[in-house]
């Protein structure tokens, strides 16, 4: 089966330099031997700002949407990359980048 794709992802801006994240990630889960099993806020640099760990196979639940909340970024960061990693063959699939609102 594929990699996981990162299919939408929203942005709130929660106060000074925090922000929430709700992130739609597809991918053909099938048990726990391979599934999504995270998804990262990347800043263009390639550092990792904040990190969703997902606990369990969505089998039955394709695509499926969770938020992280309370991510720190800096000031000087205007877009993030939204990317997905799953248990087999890490990351790779379909990634989203996205405006940080002001």
């Amino acid at each position: 089966m594929g990699k996981a794709d990162v299919v939408d992802a929203k942005i709130k801006r929660m106060g000074n330099d925090i922000y929430w994240f709700g992130v739609t990630v597809l991918h053909r889960d099938e048990g726990w031997d391979h599934y999504a099993d995270k998804w990262d806020v990347v800043s263009p640099d390639g550092t990792v700002l904040g990190t969703r760990t997902l606990l369990h196979p969505h089998v039955e639940e394709q695509p499926f949407t969770r938020s992280l909340d309370g991510v720190k970024i800096p000031g000087t960061v205007q877009k993030v990359i939204i990317r997905a990693h799953d248990s087999t063959h890490d990351y790779g699939g379909k990634e989203v980048a996205v405006d940080l609102p002001h």
